[in-house]
């Protein structure tokens, strides 16, 4: 493996800026990094070697002319889900095969202004539907994380698991993804990432396929907060073409890290003891309220009582919202399309086999909450407890806290394939118990490694902020990280 892709993506760009390497010799060494270890990983469904090497070339022109962008000569992997122009755009579905837009999504098209590298897309559930990475038509992606002395494969999460596995091998410096329910966090929690979901409004979702409109947010997975920061400045901007674009200046979240939390406040949401946790998530999250004395904040209980009716709430909401979203797919103007005797059969054909078997029961679940009879029983009361669960955060932030610290996930990841979750669809739902509450609030939330459990897996934590403060989540983040470590796992996947 090149010591190239040990870089982070601070680290990289001072080496690029001061010429100690070219960005073509960087991109070269993730594209190698990439063949030799995706056969084992799945983390990517399309490698885009011959735009990447282009793109460094153009980035290495600029960078002698002192014209280099943010990040400039940076190689990123992209989620399947953010629209690149000429270039596979699937959201990992059969339904939308062969699918290459003549657009650019928002997001992306950032990231290219500031003189990042594309090296792929990458692999995710199937239109961000799932925890596990395992609803993907390409196949699951493989965690490169395994228990001590153990050769079975766990998932990384999802659905942003390519993303949070590419992160982690070191198959890119940094990568796309997206947070409907907590698909950035806990796979970054599952990996020993730094994954961050911004305050719904701060990165456009132009050009992003659509899951569930009014959750869904893009932000970036990546090795160390540092680098969160740098990406997420890339990312973030007012967008016209999105009306839930908020206009507000973009800040310099690098600048936030190291200053000092002393005097911050930090909630410890006792909603968030659920029954059966495990002993290691508990002293897990002890271990992060002791940092965050020692750093200086105080810590106060508080509650969150609608905490508990907040992952019905999400899987009402979220679904309804998906099964008119999901409607676009027809087989008429883009993607697979299975004849019929007539359009009505055509559309039933297309979508039976395009569409997997976990989106299927969520547009089944969605259209039946929104139907004639059961709107106001289900979806109707659903948005209501999502009133409350808004109404619970701003009641403690007004009461003067600064941010919110609780566990990212229940357990460390579990195995691909697992039958317990595969026969029961809740206990999956169950893995996004502590970050369904943050969409449903529109609230900001990162999730950073902060342990191992007994079996050597990662383990995150969680810190929530108010909208628009990712900055707090930077500098308390960076606490965690600093208290804590960098952890790595043990190569296996590189032929």
């Amino acid at each position: 493996m090149s010591e190239l892709t040990r870089l982070t993506i601070a680290q990289a760009r001072e080496k690029l800026q001061s010429r100690e390497i070219t960005a073509t010799e960087l991109t070269g060494a993730y594209l190698d990094a990439i063949d030799r270890s995706n056969d084992a990983l799945n983390a990517y469904v399309s490698v885009t070697a011959d735009i990447a090497t282009q793109q460094a070339a153009r980035a290495d022109d600029r960078i002698a002319k002192g014209q280099g962008g943010a990040l400039e000569g940076i190689p990123l992997g992209i989620k399947d889900l953010f629209g690149t122009e000429g270039v596979h755009t699937q959201a990992c579905s059969h339904i939308l095969d062969g699918f290459k837009p003549r657009y650019e999504s928002t997001v992306t098209a950032n990231l290219w202004a500031d003189g990042a590298v594309m090296l792929g897309k990458l692999n995710m559930d199937e239109f961000a539907m799932g925890s596990s990475n395992e609803t993907s038509y390409y196949g699951p992606v493989v965690n490169p994380w395994r228990g001590k002395d153990s050769n079975k494969a766990l998932v990384p999460g999802g659905s942003s698991g390519g993303s949070a596995t590419a992160v982690s091998a070191q198959l890119c410096a940094g990568a796309t993804a997206t947070d409907t329910g907590g698909s950035i966090r806990q796979p970054a929690a599952f990996t020993g990432t730094v994954g961050i979901k911004p305050t719904y409004g701060r990165c456009s979702r132009w050009g992003v396929v659509a899951f569930a409109s009014s959750l869904d947010q893009a932000g970036p997975i990546t090795r160390d907060i540092r680098d969160a920061a740098i990406m997420l400045k890339s990312m973030a901007s007012t967008d016209p073409k999105d009306t839930t674009s908020v206009d507000l200046p973009v800040p310099d979240y690098e600048a936030a890290i190291g200053q000092s939390i002393k005097g911050m406040k930090i909630g410890i949401p006792r909603e968030y003891r659920i029954d059966g946790m495990p002993e290691e998530i508990e002293t897990l999250w002890q271990k992060g309220i002791a940092w965050m004395k020692d750093a200086g904040a105080e810590i106060v209980e508080i509650s969150l009582p609608h905490t508990h009716y907040a992952l019905p709430a999400y899987y009402i909401v979220a679904p309804a919202e998906a099964s008119s979203n999901l409607a676009r797919y027809d087989g008429v103007r883009y993607g697979l399309r299975k004849p019929g005797r007539d359009i009505t059969d055509m559309y039933e054909q297309t979508r039976a086999t395009g569409f997997g078997s976990e989106v299927k029961r969520r547009i089944m679940i969605g259209t039946y909450v929104l139907s004639a009879g059961y709107y106001d029983a289900y979806y109707l009361r659903a948005q209501k407890v999502r009133t409350l669960i808004k109404r619970d955060f701003e009641t403690v932030f007004n009461a003067g806290v600064d941010a919110i610290l609780t566990p990212a996930t229940p357990s460390a990841a579990f195995g691909v394939g697992d039958q317990d979750m595969a026969a029961d669809p809740v206990k999956m739902y169950i893995n996004d118990i502590f970050t369904v509450t943050v969409n449903m609030a529109g609230l900001p939330g990162i999730a950073v490694p902060a342990g191992l459990d007994a079996k050597g897996l990662p383990l995150g934590l969680q810190l929530i902020g108010k909208p628009f403060e990712e900055e707090t989540l930077f500098r308390a983040g960076h606490v965690i990280e600093q208290a804590a470590g960098h952890f790595q796992p043990e190569r296996w996947w590189s032929v």
